[in-house]
């Protein structure tokens, strides 16, 4: 229960803060371009508080958080008399009504490089993407990839820790081929470069990783079978686990490794395990019934809300992400950049096929994304927020009717034919965008859910 309110939480202050920067954008733009707002609200629906400025607008928190609105003055909507007209939206330039379009997802972008900006600023602790082991016959095998090699570079970008490794091999999906560029083990300075051939490439990002379906794991120190951490409420809590429990049979096999631990869990969902402990200088065996959580497709595997004592990181593998104030924003800029660029491979290819529908995620999957970063500290939630404040300008400049993109379309089509869009095609593109949208919604809501 206290996770749920804790991602809950998280997850509104996220949404929020990204609400509220999307339509700040809309808001001072039309400002500056002498429209009348009569509202700016942060959620829809009922207000739970709201107050009038000076300027005359009313600013309004409402009920339901998942989303917000800027109303202007708009003789479309209602009848605007002759002295306000100058004021309404409808009656400003074209460029004027496509700039206030526009500046909500612009002003998303802007915070992501602010955000990732003040990452770089904090700094971020990381490591080296150093290659700990390789499947045989595996993909990065085949193309000369082994243990000890440090990821340099993916496709040409510069990969400093496994986070930017990951994202630019998640772009890759689809293609035939990806080349990494590898520092060679104990030879510093020298780097050469391999291509990887991806005609066969598959995976499924719910279940498995990019870096384990190409055939490579990242190094890392060795992991006890002590538990370190148990989730308040969760299988092995009511199992009566505790920290320090160190697991060394389960169902009177010997286990000696995490991996053993996690194999026998993950294939006992809603299944009694016999699990011994040692504790206090004895054995202690303990019943344990994993939960079952269901990834996409059908499969169900066992969870136990446990984690391992692992050992500390050499110190040679540890970095520390930091820049100065303006170098940072440079790195801000180019980190979003990518970022864009991932989102906008990512959609294409969401489009074309070559990424399923299965891979959209909804609110449930953002909350559990929010808690989990805000878990780890401010600078991993910030780069969270600059994640999903990238996502939402890009899914609104999609130029589907209802999101900001539909309206910079009608205003496109309206530039070349010299007059406004017919309002029986606008509210007919309204209809059909509505009900894209809402499937899309439909459907990663469904996928949330499969995935508890």
């Amino acid at each position: 229960m206290t996770d749920i309110l804790w991602n809950f939480a998280s997850f509104i202050i996220a949404l929020g803060v990204l609400v509220a920067v999307h339509e700040f954008g809309h808001f001072w733009v039309a400002r500056r371009c002498g429209v009348k707002v009569e509202k700016f609200s942060i959620g829809f629906g009922k207000s739970l508080w709201k107050k009038t400025g000076k300027d005359g607008t009313e600013y309004s928190i409402s009920a339901i958080p998942l989303g917000g609105y800027v109303k202007m003055l708009d003789g479309r909507v209602e009848e605007v008399p002759d002295s306000q007209k100058h004021l309404a939206f409808d009656y400003k330039p074209l460029w004027q009504r496509s700039a206030i379009v526009a500046a909500g997802p612009v002003f998303n972008f802007l915070f992501a490089i602010f955000a990732y900006w003040l990452v770089f600023l904090i700094g971020v602790p990381a490591v080296k993407p150093v290659v700990g082991e390789v499947v045989p016959h595996s993909i990065v095998a085949e193309a000369g990839i082994k243990p000890g090699m440090e990821l340099k570079a993916v496709s040409g970008i510069q990969t400093a820790d496994w986070e930017s490794v990951n994202m630019q091999l998640i772009s890759h999906i689809g293609d035939n081929q990806m080349s990494l560029s590898v520092t060679p083990e104990h030879e510093i300075g020298s780097t050469q470069t391999v291509t990887l051939d991806l005609s066969q490439w598959q995976f499924d990002p719910e279940t498995e990783s990019a870096m384990t379906t190409l055939g490579f794991k990242p190094y890392s120190p060795e992991i006890y079978t002590s538990v370190a951490h148990v989730s308040e409420g969760g299988a092995a809590d009511e199992a009566g686990f505790i920290i320090g429990d160190k697991i060394v049979a389960i169902d009177g096999e010997p286990v000696t490794e995490w991996l053993q631990v996690v194999n026998r869990i993950q294939a006992s969902a809603e299944r009694t395990l016999r699990v011994e402990v040692a504790r206090n200088g004895g054995i202690t065996e303990l019943l344990l019934t994993p939960e079952s959580r269901r990834l996409s497709g059908d499969r169900v595997i066992g969870f136990a809300g446990i984690a391992p004592d692992v050992a500390e990181w050499p110190q040679e593998y540890r970095i520390e992400i930091k820049y100065g104030v303006f170098q940072s924003v440079g790195k801000a800029i180019e980190k979003t950049g990518q970022l864009i660029d991932l989102t906008f491979t990512m959609l294409k290819k969401l489009i074309t096929g070559d990424v399923g529908l299965e891979n959209l995620s909804g609110p449930i999957s953002i909350a559990k994304g929010a808690g989990a970063t805000a878990d780890y500290g401010l600078v991993h939630f910030l780069g969270f927020l600059a994640l999903i404040s990238v996502n939402l300008g890009i899914i609104n400049l999609v130029p589907l009717p209802i999101l900001d993109g539909g309206h910079l379309l009608f205003y496109a089509i309206e530039a070349i034919i010299r007059r406004p869009v017919p309002e029986k095609a606008q509210e007919l593109g309204y209809r059909i965008g509505g009900a894209i949208i809402f499937s899309l919604m439909a459907i990663a809501i469904f996928n949330d859910f499969m995935r508890l």
